[in-house]
């Protein structure tokens, strides 16, 4: 068998089991991505993502070199090519899947974890779409702005809407100096599509920045590593913490408000820990709400800010306190000063006369 009728015969094989072989490379690397990437700060992993943008931006200009020279017989590089192409967006975008998801609490944070959701399955799906350098350049995008929105604020040792902004001037001059690699190897190619190219960045950028300054995008690089509501919060001799809680079993899980018994003027402990990049410290607050029956809206009973100092793989452990509980559903938002959601804790009051059963647990 020549090469040649090797390379058909990978093809074709290929060709038919596209579908499953994509499938299982789908969900195998999103859970590879959740149990191997740890923190958005380490350097292993921040040059895992930019190992694999600089092979998607060298397939990128790779592909339109090569359709622009209109070669007789393109089609044994373009194959590996847009297969390569597509499995390191794949990866990419898996990866930011799993960061931001992480970050985010998500009845505040869907809308852009639904458009990282939406590009990932296109990515998957829309295979044909890659003929188009505007589908090239917008997946690419995407991923590199995703990417200076935490990288950024990891490495200025900050947060903020500044950053943020600062974020999307990077992203944009990373973009325009790719662009203009591309349009001199690939000057017709480029031209083609020119008109689709420049709105499509435009279009992102924009979206991106409307979910930034609505609250949708998740307060990355910060994250809720543990919380929970507590009828009591101390610190040991260790400096670790000692909470003490009701043992529900299962039945926590069964309800999104799990049942909180409460006596009366006793009071309620909400326990977070935040985590932060070493010498990123910051500020968040504690927003105490009660689903008003009446109303049917959140009533806020109270804000306390805490600090956050960086650097703990745990993150960094605090609470709030609150006596005059009454009973009905609460939520204590977990947010920064600028009102992004970092997380929730959820919790039904029911009123008591006795004092529970409660255990021991030391948070450390």
């Amino acid at each position: 068998m020549t090469m040649h009728n090797a390379f058909i015969h990978i093809r074709n094989w290929y060709a038919r089991l596209e579908r499953p072989i994509s499938s299982v490379s789908l969900v195998g690397g999103f859970i590879f991505n959740a149990l191997t990437l740890k923190r958005v700060d380490m350097f292993w992993e921040n040059f895992w993502i930019i190992w694999h943008l600089l092979v998607v931006a060298i397939c990128i200009v790779w592909i339109n070199m090569t359709e622009n020279k209109n070669e007789n017989n393109p089609s044994k590089v373009l194959f590996w090519l847009v297969n390569i192409l597509q499995f390191f967006f794949g990866g990419l975008l898996s990866t930011f899947l799993v960061f931001y998801f992480r970050s985010s609490e998500l009845s505040a944070s869907w809308p852009f974890i639904l458009v990282l959701a939406f590009a990932f399955w296109a990515n998957e799906s829309l295979k044909n779409l890659y003929a188009r350098l505007s589908f090239q350049i917008s997946l690419f995008y995407l991923s590199l702005f995703s990417f200076t929105i935490f990288l950024v604020p990891v490495v200025m040792h900050a947060i903020g809407t500044k950053i943020f902004l600062f974020s999307g001037g990077i992203s944009l001059i990373t973009i325009i100096l790719f662009l203009l690699i591309l349009a001199c190897v690939a000057r017709e190619r480029f031209n083609q599509n020119i008109k689709i190219v420049f709105p499509s960045i435009a279009g992102i950028f924009i979206v991106v920045n409307i979910l930034y300054f609505t609250n949708f995008i998740p307060p990355i690089p910060l994250s809720l590593i543990d919380g929970g509501v507590y009828h009591s919060v101390m610190k040991n001799v260790d400096g670790n913490y000692v909470v003490q809680y009701e043992d529900m079993g299962w039945r926590k899980y069964m309800t999104l408000y799990p049942d909180f018994h409460l006596k009366k003027s006793s009071p309620v402990y909400v326990y977070s820990a935040v985590f932060s990049p070493p010498s990123l410290d910051t500020t968040v607050v504690h927003e105490w709400q009660y689903d008003d029956p009446q109303t049917r809206a959140w009533r806020n009973h109270g804000r306390f800010t805490l600090p956050v100092t960086g650097g703990r793989d745990g993150g960094f452990r605090t609470y709030s306190m609150k006596t005059k509980m009454f009973p009905g559903h609460w939520r204590v938002t977990v947010a920064t000063p600028k009102g992004k959601v970092i997380g929730r804790v959820r919790f039904n009051i029911v009123a008591t006369k006795t004092e529970p059963s409660l255990r021991s647990k030391i948070k450390d």
